[in-house]
């Protein structure tokens, strides 16, 4: 069979332009390499807990706001989402000091001005700005030209020099991006765009999922089955096959051949290229640009498994730092022991008021696991698993200072790092947000849904903006090039009145 559409890797990206483009009539396939769907939005079982890998908490999801109003139209909202805590949604937590997050612009700013009197105003101009980007970003989709966009201060402009310009408080300036382990914080290439639409979605609110972030994945799958498409898992593509100047057809690992009028690639652009085995029409100047711009850090994780009932439920997240120098886990240092950790609970059932799981994660950068990048699941040795066990320890003792009742109630530690988020999920290098973007380079680092062969289209993460935010906009972005921009926003426009 001939599909309009085959679309390589069903995380969230991928699913989404499936239900887009199964919803406007076209025939679509999404290929998954593993056994389960979703990309970082997997999680996995063990003594029947279960266990998120990279989904935690997303923003922007109450009646009217911008999640709002993309989740309704993937028919998204009727799973069992959990409001966190409007008067602290996240806490950073700076060498033993809290400070609150507070959902609502104004709220937000009383809660942090009772901290910083003296930066009162100063607040009231951040969020401003904050603010303003973040809701003009469905004028993303207004007829005009990519330059114009990305020519926009929001773009043109550091989330760094942003802060220290509209910030005059150090400390407030620390708190402000003590939530971003979310991003990639460097203070030389983080645009203000990326800054400010994450973090405004989580300022409009936050929200927690009770049972996992696969659920998104499946309902996704759910929903482009039941529009006639397929999504398979345990269908590898090992290669594009390239004639006159078209993909037509991926080859999957046994052999099996999925024809395709346009294919869309979720995978990273790297990974995507490599697959191109044979081209006449990629340069290799495009495929020096893609394989030299760096990509952001990867996480460790710690899945902490805890006794039942032992563990109080906290209806929010925690940043902790024992550090000041938040901007700088972008660099690699051998010699930095953890020193920074965000803790985010399982929502556990309406009723229950204690948690049977805590995640604790903190930068990992790629150069730390290098040494064991030939390896395989399972198969990476004794020093690899001692370093696992040695990083988990690290997170452990500084949860536990805002946890005292974690270290004696502690069942079982499940690791991972950004090379099992490279093997079970494909993430290039275990990046966590993609591809390292740059206000100073934008055409060189924010690349298009478009690649030299015509009908060989990008989406995910490692374009505009990560996130679920960002790779849900994306999609569209990605969409648009098949079924067109009007068609876009005016299915978007219906839902935007529901």
């Amino acid at each position: 069979m001939k599909y309009d559409v085959v679309i390589i890797g069903a995380g969230l990206g991928g699913l989404e332009c499936g239900y887009t483009l199964a919803k406007n009539g076209l025939s679509v396939c999404v290929l998954e390499q593993c056994p389960v769907l979703g990309g970082c939005l997997q999680t996995f079982k063990r003594k029947g807990t279960t266990f998120d890998t990279g989904f935690h908490y997303i923003g922007g999801l109450g009646e009217g706001q911008h999640l709002n109003r993309l989740f309704n139209y993937f028919n998204l909202m009727d799973l069992p989402w959990k409001k966190l805590d409007e008067d602290c949604f996240d806490e950073v937590i700076i060498k033993g000091k809290s400070y609150a997050f507070a959902n609502g612009y104004d709220r937000f700013i009383e809660t942090l001005s009772k901290d910083f009197p003296h930066q009162k105003e100063n607040l009231k101009n951040y969020v401003a700005t904050i603010k303003e980007i973040g809701q003009n970003i469905f004028k993303s989709f207004e007829p005009r030209s990519a330059e114009e966009f990305y020519q926009s201060k929001a773009f043109t402009q550091s989330a760094y020099d942003f802060l220290n310009e509209t910030i005059s408080d150090p400390m407030l300036r620390n708190v402000l991006a003590g939530t971003s382990l979310k991003m990639e914080l460097h203070p030389e290439k983080l645009p203000l765009y990326i800054f400010a639409q994450i973090n405004d979605s989580f300022i409009q609110s936050a929200w927690r999922i009770e049972g996992g972030g696969m659920q998104i994945a499946q309902k996704l799958a759910q929903n482009i089955t039941s529009l006639g498409g397929a999504v398979r898992t345990k269908a590898k593509v090992n290669e594009l096959i390239e004639e006159n100047g078209i993909i037509t057809k991926a080859i999957l690992t046994n052999g099996e051949e999925i024809e395709g009028t346009t294919f869309i690639s979720n995978i990273h652009p790297v990974s995507t290229l490599e697959l191109v085995k044979e081209s006449k029409i990629i340069r290799n100047i495009y495929k020096r640009r893609i394989n030299n711009i760096p990509n952001t850090y990867g996480m460790f994780t710690a899945n902490i498994q805890v006794k039942e009932g032992t563990v109080p439920y906290l209806n929010r997240n925690q940043y902790i730092y024992e550090t000041e120098d938040i901007w700088s886990y972008y660099q690699y240092n051998a010699a930095r022991k953890t020193d920074c950790v965000l803790v985010s609970y399982q929502a556990p059932k309406s009723e229950e008021k204690t948690t049977c799981n805590i995640d604790l994660l903190t930068p990992m950068n790629w150069q730390e696991v290098i040494q064991w990048e030939n390896t395989t699941l399972m198969k990476r040795g004794s020093e690899y698993e001692q370093m696992k066990e040695e990083k988990a320890m690290e997170c452990i003792d500084i949860a536990a200072k805002r946890i005292p009742s974690l270290k004696a109630n502690i069942e079982k530690i499940y690791t991972s790092t950004p090379l099992t988020y490279r093997d079970y999920t494909g993430t290039f290098q275990g990046s966590a947000y993609g591809i390292q973007k740059d206000y100073t380079k934008l055409a060189y680092t924010m690349l298009t849904p478009k690649t030299p062969i015509a009908n060989l289209l990008l989406t995910g993460q490692n374009l505009n903006l990560h996130g679920i935010l960002g790779v849900s906009m994306t999609s569209f972005f990605t969409c648009a090039e098949i079924i067109g921009m009007d068609k876009i926003t005016e299915e978007l426009k219906i839902h935007e009145n529901n």
